[in-house]
């Protein structure tokens, strides 16, 4: 291995690590639902939307992140959003709901220089071929995060840690992952950064936007991550406490399975995509397995399947999601690999943005304000969940294969 991969790959490194963190701050609410209901004063819908904030920060800051890193590098940048994560952590654990949705949105504005930083090093410093591997394990990096989020946090609030250490302790675990970015993320040379003024930002903006393929690897992302990002890690707890019996433990540890599946199905897919050398069949595959388990998990007999197969098995399917990430960056010119990948994030996290509200909003209405809800209520409320996953197959037939062996027998290669 060269000194320049050496190089490369400690910078990945780092900042997969720092994707770890700010996944478990996404996904850690789900798990302390009522203890931030009674602190805020807030009812569970009204948690849910302070939480749902956190997309509010991450989705517009994608393009601003991207944008950023094509400009200025991943070392100056990236250990700023670190920096901004540490902060908001701190505000939404000493503040009340005011200052803690600051706070959320801080999260989110700060946390989305970690994926975008990590795909901009993994497909400007290493080979194509390994795109969708490289993208994948920085994916996995996340769900490991999100599920220690919910598997790890649960247990400690359930046996009495004080929800409000919990964050102030995460804010300075963020400031410090900031410091240690700054000093240890390798400097890029200057060759190797075009300078590009607010003219040729809007330009790489303007050639991203303008490629239909952009806007359908964001909307087939955005479509298949809102199972994971809204279903499970917002609802999924109560959902398994309310709709079907389990206690607290329990509900925790299955809903900790889908972030799961996704650290084993990221990296697999994204591996299986660049050994078939296509995109297309993969995304299809995973997203078919992704709507069979969405289905079972909303009408699906209880105790007919293993405990916490189809948990696995949707984390896995749904790691379909990232491979967008791949082929927006395929699809795009090579020097707005950073601008690439924030357009494709903010499409996808828009979707959750928006969408979170309308979930919630929908559970309130069909369970009429009631506290507990009910198995009709979800399944009312999350069927769009399974029409979502059906559109992101149908869409995936329009994209064009970018992958390696498409590339080699295409005609312009010949």
């Amino acid at each position: 291995m060269s000194n320049s991969t050496k190089t490369a790959a400690v910078a990945w490194l780092l900042a997969a690590v720092y994707y770890f963190y700010q996944y478990s701050l996404r996904s850690a609410p789900a798990v302390m639902m009522p203890q931030l209901s009674e602190a805020f004063g807030l009812s569970a819908l009204g948690v849910a939307a302070l939480v749902g904030l956190f997309y509010y920060g991450y989705s517009p800051f994608s393009l601003v992140a991207g944008a950023a890193i094509d400009r200025f590098g991943a070392k100056r940048i990236i250990p700023i959003g670190a920096a901004a994560v540490g902060v908001g952590a701190l505000l939404f654990g000493l503040g009340g709901p005011d200052a803690a949705g600051v706070g959320r949105f801080l999260q989110g504005a700060g946390g989305v220089f970690a994926l975008v930083g990590a795909v901009y090093i993994a497909t400007t410093h290493f080979p194509a071929s390994r795109a969708a591997t490289l993208i994948g394990a920085t994916q996995m990096f996340g769900m490991s995060g999100g599920s220690a989020g919910q598997f790890v946090v649960g247990p400690l609030i359930a046996r009495g840690l004080d929800w409000s250490r919990f964050w102030v302790g995460m804010g300075v675990a963020g400031l410090g992952i900031s410091a240690v970015l700054f000093f240890l993320l390798p400097k890029e040379a200057a060759a190797d950064k075009p300078r590009l003024g607010l003219k040729g930002v809007l330009n790489a903006f303007g050639t991203v936007f303008r490629n239909p393929q952009s806007i359908l690897c964001g909307v087939i992302a955005g479509l298949l991550f809102i199972p994971t990002t809204i279903f499970d890690m917002v609802w999924g707890v109560r959902y398994l406490q309310e709709a079907h019996g389990f206690d607290y433990a329990a509900a925790v540890v299955r809903s900790s399975l889908v972030p799961l599946g996704w650290i084993i199905g990221c990296p697999l897919l994204g591996f299986l995509s660049d050994r078939l050398g296509r995109r297309k069949p993969v995304i299809i595959g995973g997203a078919a397995v992704l709507l069979a388990s969405v289905a079972w998990v909303l009408y699906g007999k209880s105790g007919v399947l293993p405990p916490y197969v189809v948990g696995i098995v949707m984390g896995i399917a749904s790691g379909a999601a990232m491979l967008p990430y791949t082929v927006i960056k395929e699809a795009n010119p090579p020097q707005f690999s950073g601008t690439a990948t924030g357009v494709v994030n903010f499409l996808n996290f828009t979707f959750s943005a928006l969408l979170g509200p309308v979930f919630a909003g929908v559970l309130q209405r069909v369970s009429g304000g009631a506290e507990q809800l009910e198995l009709g209520h979800f399944q009312s409320a999350f069927v769009p969940l399974l029409y979502g996953v059906g559109l992101a197959i149908l869409l995936t037939l329009f994209l064009r294969e970018t992958g390696p062996a498409a590339r080699k027998s295409s005609p312009a290669n010949g």
